[in-house]
């Protein structure tokens, strides 16, 4: 923007000066020719004036009153006798000599300069003719340097411009820059992001609007955060009663589960809340090893597996996964698409999770051997077809596009595919990609 404005004061001075400038150069040639062809006209009547007094046939003084004039001019000057005979320079100026025999005096141009040719008659009636020959370089005489000094002075006059034009643009564009900056911290999760107004009232408007806009922004992050924080602190008294109750219990290895069964479910609330509690800036501009993250999840869920009698498969492409979102955010994601599968596939079922890696960018891709999906929108939030919530999908989607990746799902006849394929966070080697072995219709 800044170029831009100084570009368009740069074309704008520069019209003005070609404006200026173009027709004053063609004033100052004029001026210069009028001034030489005045002088010429002036010198040759005088000489005119003169010859007139002198006596016919008088070539002495007629050589003697053209030398004084001539040497004190710089155009070419001669005198046509009654005979013809040219006393003084030799030039040719065509027809307008004969003219002037007949009484008429004339400045014109001719080839090579301009010529005055003044008649004069002697006393004794003898017809004479007084010539003067202005050359070019007499006629453009110290027009070229005052031309060269106008373009100087307009180029100085454009530089001139441009700088104020600069002043002007740096306080209109740097107050914008600054508020493009703030907006950018704020996108990452900045909420402490503010900016100085300052420049022209409008953005000074705007700059003030970005303020209250953030400020209002964090007042209701944090009021629905609080609210998530005070639900699940409200499932503490539940939890305390159920305690009570598994405490009652008669059976001690019935009531040894349900007691390790309620404090999972009492970490997980506890995990809630703090997690509800979070700043928004924990954990913006970190990266994490999709491949330990994957590996360390599948390794979790696999008893789980083992006891519903479901095979399951850890592939990671060798070398290391960088993706930029924070570990906990991506276990929750990895935890939603294997959940799923356990959620929504006959026990039993098979499932394996595969991360590789490429010049595109990390990408895990979980696969079952369940029915699949019946329909593509089951991304969208909310949305499920085995009568569940329908976040799982989406808590995954949104960690991918989060870290400016996207979720897809692969077309696989032998059950579901989800991929989520995350740009490089940052430029690491990778291996050779590791296919698992046996596993139907699966590419890694």
């Amino acid at each position: 923007m800044r170029r831009r404005l100084i570009g368009l004061a740069g074309a704008v001075a520069a019209m003005v000066v070609v404006a200026f400038l173009v027709p004053l150069a063609f004033l100052v040639r004029d001026l210069a020719r009028d001034r030489a062809l005045s002088t010429a006209e002036r010198n040759t009547q005088i000489v005119a004036q003169n010859l007139s007094l002198v006596p016919a046939g008088d070539v002495a003084r007629i050589e003697a009153v053209l030398a004084t004039v001539a040497a004190r001019s710089e155009e070419l000057m001669s005198v046509v006798l009654s005979d013809n005979s040219v006393v003084g320079a030799e030039f040719e100026v065509g027809e307008i000599e004969l003219r002037a025999r007949l009484g008429e005096s004339i400045t014109t141009p001719v080839t090579g300069g301009a010529a005055v040719v003044v008649p004069v008659v002697q006393a004794e009636g003898t017809p004479l003719v007084v010539r003067s020959f202005v050359p070019g370089e007499i006629l453009t005489k110290n027009v070229w340097p005052i031309i060269l000094l106008l373009g100087v002075v307009g180029l100085v006059l454009m530089l001139i411009a441009v700088g104020v034009a600069d002043r002007m643009s740096r306080s209109l564009v740097e107050p914008v820059q600054e508020l493009s900056e703030a907006a950018a911290r704020v996108s990452l999760g900045d909420l402490a992001a503010r900016v100085e107004p300052a420049g022209p009232p409008e953005v000074v408007e705007v700059g003030s609007a970005f303020n209250r806009l953030v400020e209002r922004i964090g007042s209701l992050l944090s009021s629905e955060r609080e609210s998530v924080a005070d639900l699940a602190h409200r499932l503490r008294t539940p939890l305390t009663a159920l305690r009570l109750d598994v405490e009652a219990l008669e059976d001690p290895m019935m009531a040894a589960r349900l007691e390790e069964d309620v404090d999972a479910l009492e970490r997980t609330v506890d995990f809630v809340i703090e997690q509800a509690r979070r700043p928004v800036r924990e954990g913006v501009g970190t990266t994490t090893d999709l491949g330990v993250v994957a590996r360390e999840r599948v390794t979790f869920w696999g008893p789980l597996a083992e006891d519903q009698g479901r095979r399951w498969e850890i592939s990671v492409a060798p070398g290391s996964h960088p993706v930029a979102v924070n570990a906990t955010d991506l276990a929750a994601a990895i935890d939603a698409l294997i959940g799923n599968v356990f959620d929504h596939t006959p026990v039993g079922t098979g499932f394996a999770v595969v991360v590789t890696g490429g010049a595109a960018g990390p990408r895990l891709i979980v696969m079952d051997e369940g029915p699949g999906f019946s329909h593509s929108w089951v991304i969208e939030r909310g949305t499920s077809t085995r009568q569940s919530t329908g976040l799982g999908l989406d808590i995954a989607r949104s960690t991918v596009e989060a870290a400016g990746g996207v979720l897809t799902l692969p077309e696989d006849p032998g059950g579901a595919q989800v991929a989520l394929e995350f740009p490089a966070a940052d430029r690491h080697p990778y291996g050779r990609e590791t296919p698992i072995r046996g596993w139907p219709g699966v590419q890694p």
